[in-house]
């Protein structure tokens, strides 16, 4: 199975509700699809969302990035010489994450369909099922508590909401949202690093006081803020989890070495792909660090990724997958089954994708 083309098109989704966290606010999907062409006919999908904010990768760059050094790279090569095609893919071009991430899910694809074995099969094949929590976008307080009843109502038992962008306001928002919902509700925070070190352990501390009962917060902390990520770790009655202070192995590494975190979050389109994430998932069965498996706003062939990714290997015992579900419609043709918060992965050869209805794709290349 050789390559023999690749080709991108952008997606455009529109979102149920606007998605808006401590960094950024968007009302849809607007992702860059790859398809990647061999000469058998096989077609392997990947997709990348631009998120400039969190990754640097914009949808110039991300294309940029495609066109001038990932394809010159893949193009020509066999999908059997796959670890060799991951080295080259890792070593073409400085950075470009999600660029990286989207040819490497179109290559497992491909990868899966030449073995006639879907991928969480060749991870491993943990299980055919996950639950993933419904994520709460930070607003005014009764909004909040009205997008957390409607996601109740809809059968989440585990909210992730997002935190982080006025401070004063954060225990406000927690204590009406706890207040709402059953008692039993999981409620994770995210705070997309918007608090400084001592601030995140007052603020932490403060809702556990209150009794807000929080499972785990996300990233209170700057990215780069390995100690004072540490920092609060070592003094927060809410266990922590880093997220984007997770840009690659060696950073995954390196939290788990320093009891940084209690937990990593891994997702694809910061450490570049499955290739990588399972290097991550191997460091945390090592250490004995849980992981979470979870997504940018994006839509079902990278969100599907890591479905196969969260089936194959037990370490990852967290669920952050809902970017379909926060989509008003799904154009994607197989894959993973989205029903709420169940999600069963394909037992197709590769991911599953059959293709993505007509139309709904704008090709640039």
């Amino acid at each position: 199975m050789k390559i023999t083309e690749i080709r991108l098109g952008i997606l455009s989704v529109p979102l149920r509700v606007p998605f808006k966290t401590a960094l950024r606010s968007v009302s849809s999907v607007e992702d860059v699809i790859m398809e990647i062409h061999t000469d058998t006919g096989a077609v392997g999908y990947g997709e990348a969302p631009p998120t400039g904010a969190i990754t640097g990768d914009t949808t110039g760059a991300i294309i940029g990035a495609i066109q001038d050094h990932i394809a010159k790279t893949l193009v020509g090569r066999d999908v059997d010489d796959f670890e060799n095609l991951m080295l080259a893919l890792d070593k073409c071009v400085v950075k470009n994450s999600s660029a990286k991430a989207a040819a490497d899910i179109a290559l497992w694809d491909l990868y899966g369909q030449l073995y006639n074995i879907p991928v969480y099969k060749l991870m491993g094949g943990s299980r055919k099922s996950i639950t993933t929590n419904i994520t709460i976008s930070v607003n005014e307080p009764d909004e909040m508590v009205r997008d957390a009843l409607n996601a109740v109502e809809r059968g989440y038992d585990c909210l992730k909401v997002k935190v982080g962008k006025e401070s004063e306001k954060d225990i406000a928002r927690l204590s009406a949202i706890r207040e709402a919902v059953p008692r039993d509700t999981c409620i994770r925070i995210d705070a997309n690093q918007g608090w400084s070190p001592k601030e995140a352990v007052r603020i932490l501390n403060g809702m556990q006081e209150r009794g807000l009962d929080i499972e785990f917060v996300e990233q209170p902390v700057k990215g780069h803020d390995f100690e004072g990520l540490k920092y609060v770790t070592e003094r927060s009655y809410v266990p922590v989890l880093a997220d984007e202070s997770v840009f690659s192995p060696a950073d995954a590494l390196k939290i788990m070495q320093m009891r940084a975190a209690d937990m990593v979050n891994i997702k694809l389109m910061k450490c570049g792909g499955l290739y990588n994430a399972l290097k991550i998932t191997s460091a945390a069965e090592v250490y004995g660090v849980e992981c979470m498996i979870g997504c940018m706003l994006e839509a079902k062939i990278s969100v599907n990724a890591a479905v196969h990714l969260a089936c194959a290997k037990q370490i990852i015992t967290k669920i952050d997958l809902d970017g379909p579900v926060l989509c008003r419609e799904d154009p994607i043709l197989g894959g993973a089954v989205f029903e709420e918060k169940d999600i069963t992965v394909s037992d197709e050869p590769g991911l599953g994708i059959r293709g993505i209805e007509d139309g709904r794709l704008k090709y640039i290349c």
